[in-house]
């Protein structure tokens, strides 16, 4: 997400990519299509950041030859974790480099704080939470969704069909979840599923000895959550959850969204937004937490930038807090 708001339009990126190329065969008549594997230098025309997958999709044009892209044509790049690339700019900006040295200072552990598996009607969700950053890093689909359309509505799985999906669930919280990182794991659903996996999780890792999962099950916590309505927005502002992540940053930024909107029911003079309404009331010098948006930050506007960075540097001097929000999470909305 850092990455989102660090690469623009006009920089270049170098990457390993793949393409499909098709080769015409002996006959002359006939091709067969394959992938192979060539590195990109593209400057940058536009991105985009995709939240189910946690990827930055980039699309530029090709720089330099290559055998399979023209210069001049477009590619489409991914830009994912754990996929090493290259980053050049005419100007590295001060905010850029700030953010990045803050995000390697305070990145104590690489894994996030806290882990939440959502169980909803037809599929389960898995997050990582951790640093001001809420990540959807899975997404398991139940046997009877990936069949609809082909079946018509049926009595419930059976035990060897809830089984199959518990495991698949399962498999996919092991590969994205360190138990021995994370400080607590929430596991919420709005009926029984929540209580079965985390009994099918016990039996599971008694079975494969797992001493990860067995160690650390007390700090795996149910929470009534998930099902038609419900989403991991919801789920955050139960008090259940709230307890465990109250001394974290996500923690700190749901309690203050809260706060304003009860002040905005309640005590409405106590509360403002808006550009303006805000600067006036640190003019004042009454702002006790500023709420900001980090999408406001790349603005190609250089005093569009140093407006909101005064604005935050006067709070933050004054003794108020300043709270930045990703604005490709959950809190966004």
């Amino acid at each position: 997400m850092i990455l989102y708001n660090i690469i623009n339009p006009g920089d270049y990126v170098t990457a390993d990519t793949s393409r499909k190329v098709h080769h015409q065969l002996n006959d002359g008549k006939n091709t067969i299509a394959s992938r192979v594997r060539l590195s990109v230098h593209l400057k940058v025309t536009c991105r985009d950041f995709v939240k189910d997958s946690s990827t930055l999709r980039i699309q530029g044009r090709n720089l330099e030859p290559n055998g399979y892209i023209a210069v001049g044509s477009f590619h489409n790049l991914t830009l994912e974790c754990n996929k090493p690339f290259e980053l050049h700019k005419k100007v590295w900006k001060h905010d850029i480099v700030e953010a990045l040295q803050e995000r390697e200072n305070h990145e104590v552990c690489p894994h996030a704080e806290f882990a939440v598996t959502l169980f909803q009607q037809d599929h389960v969700e898995i997050y990582l939470i951790g640093k001001g950053v809420i990540a959807i890093v899975s997404k398991v689909e139940t046997s009877s969704s990936t069949t609809a359309g082909r079946k018509s509505s049926s009595s419930s799985p059976s035990s060897n069909t809830k089984n199959v999906f518990f495991r698949e669930v399962f498999a996919a919280f092991i590969k994205h979840v360190d138990l021995n990182k994370v400080k607590n794991t929430v596991i919420a659903s709005e009926d029984s599923k929540k209580d079965e996996f985390r009994r099918f999780m016990i039996s599971e890792a008694k079975r494969m000895q797992m001493r990860s999962v067995e160690e650390n099950i007390g700090r795996i916590v149910m929470a009534a959550g998930g099902g038609c309505n419900g989403d991991l927005k919801d789920l955050l502002g139960e008090s259940t959850v709230m307890n465990l992540m109250k001394d974290s940053k996500v923690g700190l930024q749901i309690r203050a969204l809260r706060k304003v909107w009860d002040m905005v029911s309640s005590d409405s003079d106590r509360a403002c937004y808006g550009l303006k309404s805000v600067e006036s009331a640190q003019e004042m010098g009454v702002i006790e937490t500023l709420l900001i948006s980090d999408e406001l930050y790349p603005n190609d506007e250089v005093a569009t930038r140093k407006r909101y960075g005064c604005l935050v540097k006067a709070v933050k001097d004054s003794g108020g807090d300043a709270l930045v929000y990703s604005s490709m999470h959950v809190l966004a909305e």
